[in-house]
């Protein structure tokens, strides 16, 4: 009995101890699974709220940083904009001042033209009082000309309509005074002589070719001037087989294939020439067509000194050679001679308001090398200078010109 219960209490003894046990077990067991659902759980609420706030961060960051672009953007549009508006004022500005500038040149240009047309078309304005200025303007006035190709190239590069309409006064100007010249001259006609006037020049070494250079143009009248010993004989020696007829007064001389007779000098000196001077003759030619009054002359040089334009002697004696003109009987007279002036300048108008100049023909003799001005002239009285034309070279520093005169 003793034993049962010692055995029943043993029995319950370790019972207890068992569900004790299982309880203290099932205790840990919940208290294990607890903590760790809470662990769990807290896990997974840190790596939430971390996600959450990695993916707030994120979105902050995204914004801040989209704002930034945008921002950023934002600037580079306005500067590039401000930089695009700024090239664009500056290239409005450059093409306005250039337009402007070029409106300027063009209106500075338009001015040398109408000054050059002016010249051309009132030269006898320009006064004669300071230099003389007036007479050498004339003297080579045709060379204005050259104003123009210059001025219609600079308006051209510019485009200047101002320029260019402006460049049509000089051109009028010019064409007016000197396009006749250019026009090819007619056929010869029935009633025609051949002249040629040459300066043959007192230093010339070569007199017998020069006057076989003469000869072979075959004009009627050959009128020299600047003959001097010993070679006036040579120029009488050599023209004489084609010249039967000629005429010699002081340093001017006439060979004609004509009769000639009444041959006298001339008195054309100046008052301020003293000494021996005699370089003037007037002689009738008996033409097939009929008498003509032949003057040959040979007018007091020109000079540039620093006081100007010296043409005075010159001046007077083309006075003195125009009254003779005038006081001249016979109908018809033909001038020829070295008169130092071009037919346009005032110094000969005492001759020119007289007498035809040359209606074609530039025959620019003076220098010979290089051809400025025409000094050596043929008119006509009562007759026409038909063509005007420059023969080649000789032995001197002019040129020899031949004219076809109609009677």
């Amino acid at each position: 009995m003793e034993r049962a219960d010692r055995d029943g209490t043993s029995a319950g003894t370790a019972a207890v101890p068992a569900e004790a046990r299982g309880r203290l077990h099932a205790a840990l067991a919940a208290g294990a699974r607890g903590r760790l659902h809470a662990a769990l759980a807290a896990g997974a609420r840190g790596r939430l709220h971390a996600a959450l706030a990695a993916g707030a961060r994120g979105r902050l960051h995204a914004a801040f940083a989209a704002g930034a672009r945008g921002r950023l953007h934002a600037a580079f549009a306005a500067e590039a904009r401000g930089r695009l508006h700024a090239a664009f004022a500056a290239e409005a500005r450059g093409r306005l001042h250039a337009a402007f500038a070029a409106e300027a040149r063009g209106r500075v240009q338009a001015a040398f033209a109408v000054l050059t047309a002016g010249l051309l078309l009132f030269h006898r304005a320009v006064p004669n009082s300071v230099g003389r200025l007036g007479s050498l303007l004339e003297a080579f006035l045709p060379w204005l000309g050259l104003v123009i190709p210059v001025l219609l190239v600079l308006g051209l590069v510019r485009r200047s309509a101002t320029a260019l309409v402006a460049l049509l006064l000089p051109v009028a100007a010019w064409t007016h005074l000197f396009g006749g010249l250019l026009l090819p001259a007619g056929r010869p006609g029935p009633h025609d002589l051949l002249v040629v006037q040459h300066n043959v020049s007192d230093t010339n070494t070569d007199p017998a070719g020069t006057a076989r250079a003469l000869a072979g143009a075959g004009a009627d009248l050959v009128a020299l001037e600047e003959l001097v010993p010993p070679a006036r004989s040579v120029y009488e020696r050599t023209l004489a087989p084609d010249y039967p007829y000629h005429a010699v007064r002081g340093t001017v001389g006439l060979w004609s294939k004509h009769p000639i007779g009444e041959v006298r000098a001339l008195d054309i000196r100046p008052r301020g020439i003293a000494g021996a001077w005699s370089r003037g003759l007037r002689a009738v030619v008996r033409t097939p067509h009929g008498e003509i009054a032949a003057y040959v002359a040979h007018l007091p040089s020109v000079r540039m000194r620093a006081s100007g334009f010296a043409s005075s002697l010159r001046d007077e004696s083309a006075g003195l050679l125009g009254e003779a003109v005038a006081a001249e009987e016979l109908r018809t007279v033909i001038l020829m001679g070295d008169l130092n002036g071009s037919a346009h300048d005032r110094g000969l108008a005492p001759l020119t308001s007289r007498m035809n100049v040359a209606e074609r023909g530039f025959a620019l003799s003076f220098p010979a090398a290089f051809p400025l001005a025409r000094i050596d002239q043929v008119m006509a009285r009562s007759a026409t200078v038909a063509d005007l034309r420059t023969l080649p070279a000789t032995g001197s520093d002019h040129l020899p010109v031949a004219a076809r005169i109609t009677l």
